[in-house]
């Protein structure tokens, strides 16, 4: 199998992943959640989901630097468990739909030990 050279944080899997997984949570999450979420559920959400790529492409510009690099990544996992842990409870508070929030879930679970193995490389 021919892999393609990565030349940017855009040719990593778990960049491409996780900023996929962001548009499904801010264009069909979120907007199902209640308005009285607003400052609470909704807000947490939208922040770590839209953090994750961020992290990932600022942590991917500083991958000459061992500790810069690893502390980005870092970051980027433990917003991947708190993107898990708000999607739970958007799923089993208010039901949103749990086939999306599932695979959303799964996404993010497989990313988190993308990222932890990056970080060991």
């Amino acid at each position: 199998m021919n892999k393609k050279p990565i030349t940017s944080f855009k040719d990593l899997i778990v960049y491409q992943n996780t900023y996929e997984a962001m548009l499904k949570v801010m264009k069909e999450v979120i907007p199902k959640l209640p308005d009285c979420e607003k400052y609470d559920l909704k807000d947490q959400l939208s922040r770590s989901c839209k953090a994750i790529p961020r992290l990932i492409a600022e942590g991917y510009a500083k991958r000459q630097q061992k500790a810069g690099f690893r502390k980005y990544i870092e970051d980027s996992m433990a917003e991947c468990n708190e993107t898990m842990v708000s999607l739970m409870q958007s799923r089993d508070i208010y039901n949103i739909d749990s086939q999306l929030i599932n695979s959303l879930i799964e996404t993010y679970d497989i990313s988190g030990r993308q990222l932890y193995m990056l970080a060991e490389k």
